[in-house]
Order: structure tokens, then C-alpha cells, then sequence
């Protein structure tokens, strides 16, 4: 037979003894033949006390009486009992969740830039090997002077101005490197580096479909408990309202109020913690999808498709080698190795053919314009010991990256270790909740019915009731904690190019 809400159980629990505390209370007003008789049909959710008459048992035959109606739950009312107002915005499916992300995720936004910085820095390297062409004027007033006469060759006296007072010249020249190592190994480099700046943006995305699927989760989970928390507080209501009934009918005492009072306050202080809790969670969504406010989750999204749709948006590998991030950082320890190999290129040589063309106003300037080629090398012998502190600052950049590489390594073997075992853990925990808060639901019943029969106490009662609060609460996690933990084991080994 399915077992009825404890608040209905525990009303039908403490009819009988209202009924049967009224009848008695006013038996003993009013002068009565016989006292009355009470029946409860067999059966039914609880069994009352029932009184015959003398006549009735000296015969051995029960009064035909009309069964007992349990009326329902008492109405109670508590600001409290209102739900959380909805946020003014939810989200209905995976694909608008990755849409608000693109559009706003500030660390997305941060990736994308580190791309765009590594493509600068490749286009960079790039122009070292291309031809520089570099234009110059020049235009000199001279202040001081000296004015001299000579004679012509035509015997004819002229004056000159030494130097002369203005003068206007201009040229272009062109280089292009012949013989440049270290540039194309920056080249090469910085082409590397790019790649890695891509694998940084594809583990950034892994990262931020887990954060988004994790929080929302988290929201749902949250609803759910402050769906429990509302339920038990009501009930607490509930059986507070019978407790000052009994009381009223001399079947309860003070103490017993106060009990259902403590119970109250209890369901009272975990309802105001779970609201706030929903609340941050809805907060934290917001923060996840770039919004800074409430985001809510619609109430008809599955966990399930939710599921399916965050791994649809992405891509398994074939092991751990080739998560983005792990991948990202072996590109980091290539770069900072290559480093080494930069700093040893600048030892040697560079030759660059250069070529000037020059032209000048000076009048006596023979031959006007100039131009001229030239093969330029150029090589720093000596730099005062620079070049050999950079190589030693540049060994110890190749080993951190590679001391590096090696521990995310290490770190991400033990987390798809605990993520592929999560999911059996999480599972046992789900069951063990599951049997405690049945065990808790039985206890609650079996205590409401001891409680009825005079066998059990108003604390036993509360204290019940309580417990299968905290269960059904327990169960509430775990069941969410177990989509939590097969999500995580499903991103552990994904790319997500979304």
C-alpha cells in the first residue's frame, strides 16, 4: 500500500485523539447515559483509540456508527512559504548558454586576444627577413656664414657665402638581409608559439563548458532543495498547529509546543539558508555566461539532453597527450627551448646588401644624385658578457616549462583516475542516500504512529522529522552531484572547438 505524505499521516495520526479528547471533554460537562463511541474505519492511514459502550460490550455488537472523516491538513500561512522570485532571465537550452558565452565571457574574450597577440608577434618575426626601404630630407640654414670674393676663371670677381646658407638634400636606402639566422629562427619560433596560443584558446573553451554545465547544475540542484526546504517547513507548520490543538484539548503539553516551535525555527533557518544559496547560484551562472546578474534555468531543461548537448559541442581524444592543455604546454616547453637556440644564434654573423641613392642642392656636389650598393657584415664579438647571461637565463626558462609540462602531466592522470572514478562513487552515494532516506521516511511514520498510540515522545517526533529533512536533501545532492561527476568525466578527455 503507497505510504501517504507524513503531513496527512501525522493529521490522521492525531484526529482519533482530538475527536475522542473533544468527546470526553464535553462527556464531562453535560450528563450523559452513556459515554460516546467513536469508531475508525480499519484500514485506514492511522488507527485511533475507540470507546464502546457498556451495552454494546456486554452484547459483543459495535453500534453501527458513521466512519470517522479525517479532515485535511490544517491551512497554514508564513510569509516564508512564498517561493524565490524568478530572475528576470533564464536560459532554455545548452546551445543559448555557449551563445551568451561568446558574446560576453570576458576569459574567452582574454584567449582570443592571446591569439591575436601571437599572430602579431609571428607577423613581426616575419618582417626580419623582408627588404626595409627608409626615406630621409634634410633641409640646413646655416646662421653663421663667411663671405669671400674670388676670381673666375674668366677673371671675373664674384662673391662667395661659406657654407653655404641653405641647403636641401634627400635619399632612399634599401636593405635586405643575406645571411640572417637568428631571424628565421624567430620566424619559426614565433609560428610555433601561435600554435600554442590556439591549444590555450581550445582548453579555455573545455574549461568554460565545464564551468557553465557545472553552474548550471548547480542552479537546478539548488531550485530542488529549496523546493525541499519550502516542503518541510511547511509541514513544520503543520505539526506545530496540532500540537497547540492537542494542547487546547489537554492531549499535549507545553513543552510539546515548544518542541514543534524549536522544529519551526529549524525548517525556519535552513529554508533561509537554501534561498540564498539558490540565489548565489543563479549569481554565479550570471558570472559564467557574462551577464552580471541572476541567470534561472528553465524548469522544463533536462539534465540529461543537457548532458548529451555539452558533449555534442565536443570532441574526444584519444588520450591525455592530446588535451588542449596538455598539448599547449609541450608547444610552451618547444618555444622556451628554442629560446636557448635564439640567444646561441647571436654569436654569429648577419650580412645585409644594402644600396643608397642621395641627391643634395649643393651646386659643387659632383656626381648629383649618388648611388651606391653595398654588402654590409656585421658581427658583435664582444658585448661585455650579455649574449652568455641571456643563455643562462634562457636554460633555466627551457627547465621550468619542461618541469612544468611534467607536472600537468602528472596532475592530469590523477584527475581522469578520480573523474572515471567519480561517476561509481558518486553513484554508491546516490544509493546510500536513497536507502537513508527511506530509512528516514520509515522512522518519521513509525514515530508519528508511536507518537499516536502514547508510546512515543514529542521530541522523537520533531527529532524524526528533522532527520528526513536532511535526508531528502542528502538525496537531492547526490542525485545532482552524480550528473556533476559524469560531465567531468566526459570533459576530462575533450577538445571543445566551438
Amino acid at each position: 500500500m503507497p505510504r501517504l505524505p507524513r503531513r496527512f499521516v501525522l493529521t490522521a495520526a492525531l484526529t482519533p485523539l482530538l475527536l475522542a479528547a473533544t468527546q470526553n471533554a464535553n462527556a464531562q460537562n453535560a450528563p450523559s447515559t452513556k459515554p460516546p463511541t467513536v469508531v475508525v474505519p480499519t484500514g485506514s492511514a492511522a488507527t485511533g483509540p475507540t470507546t464502546q459502550s457498556p451495552a454494546n460490550n456486554a452484547s459483543g455488537n459495535v453500534a453501527a456508527q458513521p466512519p470517522v472523516v479525517i479532515p485535511p491538513a490544517p491551512s497554514v500561512n508564513d510569509p516564508m512559504l512564498a517561493p524565490v522570485p524568478p530572475p528576470t532571465q533564464v536560459v532554455s537550452s545548452w546551445q543559448e548558454a555557449l551563445s551568451l558565452v561568446r558574446a560576453r565571457s570576458t576569459d574567452l574574450q582574454v584567449a582570443y586576444d592571446e591569439v591575436l597577440r601571437a599572430e602579431a608577434s609571428s607577423r613581426s618575426a616575419l618582417a626580419g627577413t623582408l627588404p626595409q626601404l627608409n626615406g630621409s630630407a634634410a633641409y640646413t640654414h646655416q646662421i653663421l656664414t663667411t663671405t669671400s670674393s674670388t676670381i673666375t676663371q674668366q677673371g671675373a670677381i664674384v662673391q662667395v657665402t661659406t657654407p653655404l646658407p641653405n641647403t636641401l638634400s634627400a635619399g632612399l636606402s634599401l636593405s635586405q638581409p643575406l645571411f640572417a639566422p637568428r631571424v628565421w629562427h624567430q620566424m619559426k619560433t614565433a609560428s610555433i608559439a601561435e600554435d600554442g596560443a590556439k591549444l590555450s584558446l581550445e582548453d579555455e573553451k573545455r574549461t568554460i563548458a565545464l564551468a557553465v554545465a557545472n553552474t548550471v547544475i548547480g542552479v537546478v540542484t539548488n531550485e530542488r532543495i529549496a523546493d525541499l526546504n519550502r516542503s518541510g517547513f511547511r509541514a513544520a507548520l503543520e505539526r506545530l498547529d496540532l500540537t497547540r490543538r492537542k494542547q487546547i484539548l489537554g492531549a499535549a503539553t507545553g513543552l510539546d509546543v515548544v518542541r514543534a516551535q524549536q522544529d519551526v525555527e529549524s525548517a525556519r533557518a535552513t529554508l533561509v539558508t537554501g534561498d540564498e544559496q539558490l540565489r548565489q547560484a543563479r549569481e554565479a551562472l550570471g558570472l559564467a555566461l557574462g551577464i552580471p546578474g541572476a541567470i534561472g534555468v528553465n524548469p522544463t531543461i533536462s539534465l540529461d539532453s543537457l548532458v548529451e548537448n555539452a558533449m555534442g559541442s565536443c570532441k574526444q581524444t584519444s588520450g591525455l597527450e592530446q588535451r588542449a592543455d596538455i598539448a599547449a604546454q609541450r608547444v610552451r616547453a618547444d618555444v622556451a627551448s628554442r629560446e636557448v637556440g635564439d640567444v646561441n644564434l647571436q654569436f654569429l654573423p648577419t650580412i645585409n646588401a644594402q644600396s643608397s641613392l642621395s641627391e643634395t642642392s649643393v651646386a659643387a656636389a659632383v656626381p648629383n644624385p649618388t648611388w651606391n650598393i653595398q654588402a654590409v657584415l656585421s658581427w658583435n664579438i664582444w658585448d661585455g658578457g650579455l649574449r652568455y647571461g641571456a643563455l643562462r637565463n634562457a636554460h633555466v626558462d627551457e627547465d621550468e616549462a619542461n618541469q612544468n609540462l611534467t607536472a600537468l602531466r602528472r596532475n592530469a592522470q590523477i584527475q581522469l583516475v578520480q573523474a572515471q572514478r567519480g561517476v561509481p562513487v558518486a553513484e554508491a552515494s546516490r544509493k546510500v542516500a536513497a536507502d537513508a532516506r527511506a530509512l528516514a521516511a520509515e522512522v518519521d511514520r513509525l514515530t508519528q504512529v508511536g507518537y499516536m498510540s502514547g508510546q512515543g515522545t514529542s521530541l522523537e517526533l520533531v527529532t524524526a522529522a528533522a532527520a528526513l529533512r536532511v535526508a531528502e536533501i542528502q538525496l537531492a545532492l547526490q542525485d545532482f552531484t552524480l550528473v556533476k561527476a559524469r560531465v567531468l568525466a566526459l570533459l576530462q578527455l575533450a577538445n571543445c572547438p566551438w
